[in-house]
């Protein structure tokens, strides 16, 4: 418990957006039932957090320092918004805006929050070296909050213009926050030695993070007119399209660094949480190139979308197994537990 990873939410986000893969696939009795685990994956990591957050506080407040894991929180808004906007499909909207209050709420908090405690405040310079792929995390909370307001916009009775409003600002401030994400992960990997170590799955977030921008701008562009959508709307679609292509862009290196880490470099692939953070964005960049095809009338970018769903639902099927396999072992006590992190350097043990 004490070292259960930050980014554990991406478990929920990963099975959340297989199950919206799956809706848009018409095989419905799989996307419920991913969404039914999905709300159980939920429901016990925010229990489990809270534990953590009473009986390790000393743990919790190292993860925050780090700059390497507090992005990592930001999973919990994005499984929060990537959950309601699949209840939104079922009718569920109640719920569904309770969960958008949530993720909005706790988005506010913890991106004035974790820049401050987990680079701003650190004494020891740079912290540029430990810019990660988590990093780009808090583009896709931004974004996950984007997608479930537009969701929710076309069946509101009262409330739509606010909505729009949100669902617009929260998607260009995402695109700022990826362009900034971009330049600090990039000049640290250019600035700093690169070792296999250092490529961890969280990298892959940096294609999530398009997609799910790419989903935003086209489910933006879908909303009835509102003041917001009529006055971006043209911007929106065309930017879409640029995110869209420069995620495809990246998956090439993507697997490419995956190669050279475990298959050339010989580090061990096993189970980790951070793991999710490379099923996730498969699901969404299916997800993705199904809502863009749609509303930019793009059929050659709706079948690449809706072909690539599959294998994202069978790479979460391998990873699931694979979680399901460590917890067994960790629970038998047949594998060792976590060495504990040592303190980052500059923040007080």
């Amino acid at each position: 418990m004490r070292s259960l990873h930050p980014g554990y939410f991406a478990l929920v986000m990963a099975t959340g957006i297989v199950s919206i893969a799956m809706s848009n696939h018409d095989v419905h009795w799989l996307s419920v039932a991913m969404l039914w685990l999905a709300a159980g994956e939920y429901a016990i990591l925010v229990v489990l957090t809270i534990w953590r957050a009473i009986a390790f506080r000393p743990a919790l407040r190292e993860d925050f320092a780090d700059p390497r894991r507090a992005f990592g929180f930001f999973t919990f808004v994005a499984a929060t918004d990537v959950v309601g906007t699949r209840l939104v499909s079922d009718g569920h909207r109640s719920a569904a805006i309770v969960l958008l209050v949530v993720g909005a709420l706790a988005w506010l908090v913890l991106g004035y929050t974790v820049p401050w405690t987990a680079v701003l405040s650190i004494t020891s310079r740079p912290v540029l070296d430990r810019a990660n792929g988590t990093w780009f995390i808090w583009v896709v909370a931004s974004q996950s909050i984007a997608v479930l307001a537009a969701a929710l916009e076309p069946g509101t009775s009262s409330g739509r213009r606010e909505l729009a409003l949100l669902s617009v600002f929260c998607w260009a401030v995402g695109v700022f926050l990826y362009a900034a994400a971009g330049i600090f992960v990039a000049a640290r990997m250019l600035l700093y030695d690169l070792r296999p170590e250092d490529l961890t799955p969280p990298y892959w977030v940096a294609m999530g993070a398009t997609a799910i921008t790419v989903v935003a701008g086209a489910r933006i562009v879908q909303m009835a007119d509102a003041p917001m959508v009529a006055a971006t709307r043209g911007l929106i679609a065309g930017t879409s399209v640029v995110f869209w292509a420069f995620g495809t862009w990246l998956i090439p290196p993507l697997v490419a660094a995956g190669v050279w880490r475990h298959a050339l470099r010989k580090v061990p692939l096993r189970y980790e949480a951070p793991l999710w953070s490379i099923i996730f964005p498969l699901g969404m960049y299916g997800v993705g190139g199904h809502f863009l095809g749609q509303a930019d009338r793009l059929p050659i970018v709706e079948a690449i979308g809706a072909n690539e769903s599959w294998f994202a639902l069978a790479a979460w099927t391998i990873t699931f197994v694979a979680m399901l396999t460590h917890l067994a072992r960790r629970l038998s006590g047949r594998s060792a537990p976590a060495t504990p992190r040592a303190p980052v350097p500059g923040t007080p043990s």
